[in-house]
């Protein structure tokens, strides 16, 4: 599992498509960052939170602003880097290879994944770099920034777990990304067709940006953790599953 990890891992620093999309992602995010900054700085900015009790701090103007944009552009960027996990192995037909190998179908999907994942965890580690350097001349709520960090990884991971199980799905990985960014965007609107909270407690439960946004506002709560792993756990199922029909067949 490790050693397959660690070849996704390589491949893709070795790809031009990846490295694209982290200098892309650094790019827009540190002008978001500095923008955000910028603002907070403002004098005008600084008079209104001076006179408003319990008013937003640095935290919830440039940090919980950061990460809503991390999550947005990963959910635009997410399905160009696991379309190619499994239909890569399809197209180029080293998938029976693969099949056949003296390894577990658990242990293909998990190395695959874990691989994408540190790609994924590195990008974000560059990500927080830039609130971090906020400790040099302010303060962060370190509650609502570990739990915004929390709730990019857990969303980063139900990314990548939908969009292995999509690839493992078909031969061509532009199909996989059109058919993971259908399935991503479906979870991030689907409670804006279902009206209020109240009205369809089942589409809220389902959109995963109730419970993203949840955390980025410090607002840890269990059951959105076991909303993210459900959704990891059951597409990792699901991969291995079908690869493994495909096995027996």
């Amino acid at each position: 599992m490790f050693v397959i990890a660690a070849r996704e891992l390589r491949s893709l620093f070795l790809s031009p498509l990846a490295w694209s999309i982290l200098a892309v992602v650094q790019v827009i995010l540190g002008l978001i960052f500095a923008s955000r900054v910028a603002l907070f700085m403002q004098p005008e900015i600084q008079s209104q939170l001076q006179g408003v009790p319990g008013a937003p701090g640095l935290t919830d103007i440039v940090v919980g602003h950061v990460y809503v944009w991390t999550g947005i552009i990963f959910l635009l960027v997410s399905p160009l880097l696991t379309m190619r996990l499994m239909s890569e192995e399809r197209r180029q037909g080293t998938l029976p290879l693969l099949l056949s190998a003296p390894v577990s179908m658990q242990s293909i999907i998990l190395g695959k994944y874990l691989g994408l994942m540190s790609f994924l965890l590195i990008m974000l580690a560059m990500v927080t770099l830039m609130p971090l350097s906020l400790f040099i001349g302010g303060t962060l709520d370190f509650g609502q920034f570990f739990s915004a960090i929390l709730g990019v990884i857990l969303l980063l991971a139900a990314f990548c777990a939908i969009g292995l199980y999509v690839s493992t799905l078909t031969a061509q990985p532009t199909v996989a990304a059109i058919g993971t960014f259908g399935i991503l965007l479906l979870l991030w609107i689907i409670d804006w067709a279902g009206g209020t909270d109240q009205e369809s407690p089942l589409f809220a439960y389902l959109s995963i940006t109730n419970h993203y946004q949840a955390l980025l506002r410090g607002l840890f709560n269990t059951e959105d953790v076991i909303y993210y792993i459900l959704i990891i756990g059951l597409f990792l199922i699901l991969s291995i599953h079908h690869l493994d029909s495909e096995r027996v067949q």
